[in-house]
């Protein structure tokens, strides 16, 4: 598994994991993001249960374990939170903030020692040391209880299943042709994103954000010019596309 320091700001971190060259074949590749302060860190849509081994050996490599004091999941799919239950025992004082609407159902994947930490519909701001974050609602994008992770110092997004992209697991992280890149994305968010209501509502909230980098849970992170580009190309797509291709 592939590690990368992203974005480094006087006061904290973001770290990259992704792209397991030895994940199974059948397993959709992920991205995880770390933010890392001087005492404590977030560990963002850890992933499935397959991927716990080799992001335990990264996250090791960066911080001593007793630093991982917060887990985020933006939404109830197992390759974002899966892994849980191993998780829950390696980590027992933890807190995993997510949606309020799923806890039901993310308990499922094992969870006796972390806390969990409902986010309400309207989301809510989260302090490690002197670094804020906000829980940016995504509402249907593609869950009906989704958000996203805001860094206002950083100007960082880590935007869940928006701007997601289907890629092999040898190319860089980062989008190199926005233009190439659209082919890789269009089928994903028509099939996966089932309302251009929600879409615009998260378009007109995300716009208002300053944001350098747009870190996307699958596929590659989107820089400066490019997250304006992304957030055209998303404005004019009409997703929901199985509902008319059920007609």
């Amino acid at each position: 598994m592939k590690s990368q320091l992203i974005v480094e700001t006087p006061t904290h971190q973001w770290i990259y994991f992704g792209r397991d060259p030895e994940k199974p074949d059948k397993i959709i590749d992920t991205n995880q993001y770390m933010l890392v302060t001087e005492k404590k860190a977030l560990l963002m849509d850890p992933g499935g249960i397959e991927l716990f081994a080799p992001m335990l050996a990264n996250i090791v490599k960066h911080i001593p374990l007793e630093q991982l004091t917060h887990l985020f999941a933006s939404h109830q799919d197992p390759d974002i939170i899966s892994s849980l239950g191993l998780w829950d025992q390696t980590l027992p004082g933890a807190k995993l903030y997510s949606p309020w609407l799923w806890e039901g159902f993310i308990r499922h994947f094992g969870m006796h020692n972390i806390s969990y930490e409902a986010i309400p519909d309207e989301g809510n701001r989260l302090v490690l040391d002197q670094v804020e974050v906000q829980f940016i609602p995504a509402h249907y994008l593609h869950a009906s209880g989704n958000f996203h992770v805001y860094d206002p110092a950083a100007r960082v997004l880590m935007s869940g299943d928006v701007g997601a992209a289907l890629e092999d697991h040898n190319v860089d992280i980062f989008v190199d042709d926005f233009e190439a890149h659209i082919k890789k994305m269009s089928f994903f968010h028509q099939r996966w994103m089932p309302s251009n209501s929600a879409k615009n509502d998260w378009i007109n909230r995300v716009r208002k954000l300053d944001i350098d980098y747009m870190c996307p849970q699958h596929g590659r992170i989107f820089k400066g010019e490019q997250v304006g580009q992304f957030l055209d190309w998303f404005e004019q797509l009409d997703v929901g596309q199985a509902i008319s291709n059920a007609d």
